[in-house]
């Protein structure tokens, strides 16, 4: 990536931020740069191009150095979950565009061959690794966006006020479950528990495809 395409790029990234992706268009990166719209051209061919360069910009984070390389399959792909977390806290308008364009550019192929590799390593059939790296890929980013997007959070009533608004006979379930539901949530150990539960289904994935060596004769 050429020095003033990433200078582009990281303008648009800076847009976004301040004002919302919302407001991330050729005109206002052109007057963040100081050019002219045209001159854009020459680097993003179009508002489409733009937003998969920031999408390439910003997988570029989550892309493991090259010391990192003698890492276990569990430890690149967490670190790779955890590095999309972070991206999401400093990004808070990240993940819905992460989960709206096509992982298309260079940066962003490399952090999917990670996921690719990492379920190849853990013993998952090439066939179903497309489909176990689009089930990570949509917890992580997910996860990320409702946690920056505030979904995760009671609102302006807590979980108790909230279940109050209804008679107990519609919400069995929240009747059944109102003591856990009205703990505090701590949403590190809770993306740590969900990590775990992703890499057992991994390996349960691996297991199921795994042919059984024929029992050796016992006779000659």
């Amino acid at each position: 990536m050429s020095g003033r395409r990433e200078e582009i790029l990281d303008a648009a990234l800076a847009i976004a931020d301040e004002h919302g992706i919302e407001a991330v268009s050729m005109r206002a990166l052109a007057d963040r740069v100081g050019v002219t719209p045209m001159a854009l051209y020459r680097h993003v061919k179009d508002k489409g191009a733009l937003l998969d360069g920031m999408v390439g910009r910003l997988l570029t984070a989550l892309l493991p150095p090259e010391a990192d390389e003698g890492r276990t399959w569990e430890e690149r792909l967490a670190d790779l979950a955890h590095a999309s977390r972070r991206v999401a806290q400093r990004h808070p308008w990240a993940a819905h565009l992460l989960f709206s364009r096509p992982a298309v550019t260079p940066d962003a192929v490399r952090a999917v061959d990670v996921i690719y590799t990492a379920l190849i390593e853990a013993g998952v059939p090439e066939p179903e690794v497309p489909r176990l790296e689009r089930l990570v890929s949509t917890f992580v980013i997910g996860f990320a966006a409702s946690e920056a997007s505030g979904r995760f959070t009671p609102g302006t009533l807590d979980p108790r006020g909230r279940r109050g608004q209804l008679p107990d006979s519609e919400l069995p379930g929240h009747t059944r479950l109102a003591p856990w539901l009205d703990l505090p949530v701590d949403l590190t150990a809770e993306f740590e528990a969900d990590l775990d539960d992703i890499r057992e289904l991994i390996k349960a994935a691996a297991r199921r495809h795994l042919t059984p060596l024929p029992a050796k004769s016992l006779t000659r």
